[in-house]
């Protein structure tokens, strides 16, 4: 209960924001209650800030990325768990340790690389980051992987099955439950992101969170942080819609993939 207060406290704060007037945002101390709901914030939020247009660029940048580093996560953690070969556990252990390398340590030769190959301003890096796995992913994949008995892919070695239709038509079936946990995340992950849309995509093409942070200010200068709040707000119903519709896997998912090391 306590964590579901600590959760779903800001949230509500936000909305509680989002329907005050521009005095009542301003006055100290605050109210917790608007007296007269401003449910025209979220009218305004939604044309004022061309939200249609940057939730579209958010919704495919999120699915794609998803997509792909699911699939491709799925892949290396089969291997590290099914394959055999030698110095499988020290590479293991190498790519875990990409995971304590923090986002701004790489922001610069990232940005770089991409700018020296012509991939600033379009959504090649999303691609390739989807393609190049995640290690967390590859990890929760790995661990459900090295969990289903040995017997399944030996009965389908016996049946001239090679690895990577033992892959394809076994063990990704039965790993739906992590499938959409991986799913869940990476797009959360894309969805929220602020710096690399902000750093690698020009105003029209970027998602809804740097249009978000970047709508402070109305055309004739004047600041309107309660219509800010209300697009927030509904930044936010996608995820919430997704992840009430799968919450059921992604626990599921979460709960068997440290069923054994």
């Amino acid at each position: 209960m306590t964590l579901a207060v600590l959760f779903a406290g800001p949230f509500a704060w936000l909305v509680l924001a989002a329907l005050k007037t521009k005095t009542e945002w301003v006055t100290i101390p605050t109210k917790i209650l608007p007296e007269t709901p401003q449910w025209e914030n979220f009218t305004r939020a939604l044309t004022e800030i061309n939200f249609t247009a940057y939730l579209g660029n958010s919704l495919f940048l999120s699915f794609l990325y998803a997509i792909l580093v699911t699939l491709s996560s799925a892949a290396v953690g089969f291997g590290f768990a099914r394959l055999r070969g030698r110095g499988k556990r020290p590479l293991f252990v190498l790519v875990l340790s990409t995971m304590m390398l923090p986002q701004i340590l790489t922001l610069i030769p990232t940005y770089v690389l991409f700018a020296r190959a012509g991939l600033v301003n379009t959504y090649w890096p999303w691609v390739l980051w989807g393609l190049a796995a995640s290690p967390f992913l590859v990890f929760l994949f790995r661990q459900f992987f090295a969990a289903i008995p040995a017997e399944l892919e030996e009965a389908a070695i016996i049946d001239g099955c090679g690895y990577g239709r033992i892959f394809l038509r076994i063990f990704l079936p039965l790993s739906r439950p992590v499938l959409w946990t991986s799913f869940l995340l990476s797009f959360t992950w894309i969805w929220g992101d602020y710096i690399a849309p902000a750093l690698l995509l020009d105003p029209d093409h970027t998602t809804l969170s740097v249009a978000i942070a970047g709508f402070y200010r109305d055309p004739h200068g004047n600041p309107h942080a309660t219509v800010q709040a209300a697009a927030a707000a509904l930044y936010v119903v996608p995820v919430l819609v997704i992840f009430l519709f799968a919450q059921r896997y992604f626990i599921r998912g979460v709960v068997s993939s440290g069923l054994k090391g």
